[in-house]
């Protein structure tokens, strides 16, 4: 049997590039007469920017301090041993760079061992312990502290959370096994499962504690103080710590059922995590913790070895690493600055922009639009929202007083823009109109000024063609809900210069939006993708097979919605117009479906109707079902599926030819911060290379190999 030094040594060699954490021991003497008091400080020597994470060598670190306090424990000489972290951060977790890098089960069940076997040791120890939760605790840093006695936690920390499931892992180093025995199995499924597979949930530390996962919550300005003067109260026998007693009886078998059904609505079986981890936590009502850490060595391994875990890493990677330098953007330096915005239209769309470019520029923001009336609706509708915000104490009476003097409405375009840095159209999806729009702005607009364009899905270039100015045109593609989806789909027109192009990317960067660059090619990249995907749905339905047969068939992939569901988000007319646009523009691909174009006609808002006596479970609406005019073409689920995957495959293959976006990173990229396509996943690339369809279709993959798989 290897030692865990061993394992823990042998797992270093794999990593040589690891950023090691240090566990520093220091002593002091408690309050009241407590004793000598032993405290483990987490620090990899960076500031909170760099959180804290476990690797090999880390834990092997954390293993030597824990000798020393082991023998100081055994001897007598210390009453307690407590483990906090850096300033803001506590610890975030296994190392996943690392997890990248391992190609063998036999290294990734080291991973697994190693953790535990050193975590195990705080509990074994002849005193008490105690994990300090000062600032950010994740994954392994929330784990190392349920090994503890005792928890502390500060009113000030952030973010609180076993995110591993929605990455495509359990939490492997105890949480499957110790939450539920410590909190019960209801809370600790809503904290390994719902949590994470509602985009990673994060607790705060007053949440942590009303949980019952910590036993104290003190303020954050002497949080280390407090702990250690309650510390001294526990040791002294002052305070007594009550937990409430767990139902190992029916009530966990009902939170495990309840685990499945959220995992069921959110993946359909389509990522194993989530199964694995209520797996362990069913296996564990018996509280026999061994057999629950042997049975996380094995989920981990097995999962680290497995695709979607590889997607899931390749995903966080994107959104973390990839969306912070967006590919093709230019020299940042070019940029312009932004000191006043104008939006042409005052509807819905153009009134969410206006209050996301309030919000984060913070600077003079003008709506315009054909009538008074519309003017007012739009100003109308960002002043309710600072309300709202005002109302959730989000911003103060300052701030929200503040941010409604920046917002104004006028009739005269040339009054509201003559001195505007940046201006965007949201009216109408029609080019005439848009050109129309354009051809007022320049008129009246400064020259530098950048004149943006939300279109999902005309041409940019055609947009700026009779301006004098084309230069200035950018495409600025936002998706709905604007507050909620991240992505901002940057489009470069035939002749935008690099200035308009980096201010737009400034700008992006302000808003805190996700910009990507894409070529000014019909729909861009999500409106073409899914129009591809969902003309394929609607093209098998209006062939024969029943809408049922269809949607059922693309559940595998455990999208966030059916794509007749999403259809009804999107709205069928807009729906409709992006096919006939990429219809003109690709004939030979994309359908405009007789059906669609009826439920249109018909001005119904989707295919389903949503009843209390059926759960508010979509059904199709039986004045749809009279609608459509079906052929005798009829497939099953399985070559649906194919049909539809083998469409996506060759639409990607052909945009990436076509150079509309500068990777197959940057497809994922939009997918998953645009459409809401899942992390496990990794948009789709990864996911199609991993079925064969990739190489079906293109003759090769998107990815090479390790990119979002296990390295060969």
């Amino acid at each position: 049997m290897s030692t865990t030094a061993e394992l823990l040594k042998g797992a270093a060699e794999l990593f040589p590039d690891e950023v090691v954490t240090s566990a520093h021991v220091r002593h002091f003497e408690l309050p009241a007469n407590a004793g000598r008091f032993a405290l483990i400080t987490l620090d990899n020597g960076f500031d909170h920017t760099k959180p804290t994470t476990f690797g090999p060598q880390s834990l092997a670190n954390l293993s030597i301090a824990i000798d020393q306090v082991e023998k100081e424990a055994a001897e007598g000489s210390i009453v307690g041993v407590g483990v906090t972290g850096k300033p803001f951060i506590f610890a975030v977790g296994a190392d996943l760079k690392g997890v990248e890098l391992l190609k063998q089960h036999s290294d990734a069940l080291a991973i697994g061992k190693g953790g535990h076997d050193v975590f195990k040791r705080l509990s074994a120890l002849a005193v008490p312990t105690f994990a300090y939760y000062n600032g950010a605790a994740m994954g392994g840093g929330v784990e190392v502290g349920l090994h503890c006695t005792y928890r502390t936690v500060s009113k000030a920390l952030p973010a609180f959370s076993l995110p591993e499931v929605f990455l495509g892992l359990v939490p492997g180093w105890g949480g499957c096994t110790i939450l539920p025995n410590l909190i019960g199995a209801e809370k600790a499924v809503t904290v390994i499962i719902e949590n994470s597979l509602n985009q990673n949930r994060q607790l705060k530390g007053k949440q942590v504690f009303e949980l019952g996962i910590a036993d104290a919550l003190f303020e954050g300005a002497d949080f280390l103080e407090q702990s250690l003067i309650w510390t001294a109260s526990v040791l002294n026998g002052t305070v007594t710590v009550e937990r409430p007693e767990i139902d190992r009886g029916e009530g966990w078998d009902q939170a495990v059922a309840k685990g499945r059904f959220i995992a069921d609505s959110k993946v359909h079986g389509a990522a194993p995590a989530a199964y694995r981890a209520l797996d362990i936590i069913a296996a564990s009502k018996d509280g026999d913790l061994q057999a629950g850490f042997d049975a996380e060595d094995q989920a981990l391994a097995d999962l680290i070895m497995g695709g979607e875990l590889r997607s899931g890493i390749y995903a966080f990677n994107l959104v973390q690493k990839r969306a912070k330098r967006p590919a093709g953007a230019p020299d940042k330096s070019l940029a312009r600055p932004v000191t006043k915005v104008g939006v042409v239209g005052a509807g819905l769309m153009a009134s969410q922009l206006a209050l996301l470019f309030l919000r984060r520029l913070e600077v003079p923001v003008v709506l315009t639009d054909i009538d008074q009336e519309r003017v007012d609706k739009g100003v109308g509708y960002v002043h309710g929202e600072i309300e709202k915000l005002l109302g959730k104490g989000r911003i103060n009476q300052d701030k929200a007083n503040r941010l409604k003097g920046l917002v104004s409405g006028v009739l005269d375009k040339a009054a509201g823009f003559a001195d505007a840095d940046f201006i965007i159209e949201a009216v109408f999806e029609e080019m005439s109109v848009k050109q129309k729009v354009f051809a007022e702005v320049e008129a009246v607009a400064p020259a530098h000024a950048i004149l943006a364009t939300n279109t999902s899905s005309l041409s940019v270039s055609e947009m700026a063609s009779k301006l004098q100015h084309p230069e200035r045109v950018v495409g600025f593609h936002f998706f709905n809900p604007v507050a909620i989806l991240p992505l901002l789909e940057i489009v470069r027109g035939e002749k935008t210069d690099d200035a308009s192009l980096a201010t737009a990317f400034g700008v992006a960067k302000k808003l805190k939006k996700t910009a990507v660059l894409t070529k000014d090619a019909p729909a861009f990249v999500v409106n073409r993708i899914l129009t591809r995907f969902m003309g394929e749905i609607q093209n098998v339905i209006d062939e024969g097979t029943s809408v049922e047969t269809a949607e059922k068939a693309i559940e595998p992939l455990g999208l966030p919605m059916s794509p007749l569901v999403l259809l009804e988000l999107v709205g069928p007319a807009i729906g409709l117009h992006v096919s006939e646009t990429l219809n003109r523009a690709f004939p030979e691909r994309f359908t405009v479906s007789p059906n669609l174009a009826a439920v249109v006609k018909a001005g119904k808002r989707g295919f389903y109707v949503y009843s209390a006596e059926n759960n508010f479970k979509p059904e199709l609406d039986p004045e749809v079902a009279a609608l459509l005019k079906q052929g005798d073409v009829v497939l099953t689920e399985e070559q649906v599926r194919a049909r539809v995957l083998d469409a996506v495959a060759q639409e990607i293959g052909l945009m990436l030819e076509e150079g509309v976006v500068a990777e197959a990173q940057d497809i994922d990229l939009c997918l998953i911060t645009g459409a809401g396509w899942p992390f496990h996943l990794g948009g789709i690339t990864p996911y199609l290379d991993r079925e064969g369809v990739s190489q079906r279709v293109n003759g090769k993959p998107f990815l090479a190999q390790g990119v979002a798989s296990v390295p060969a």
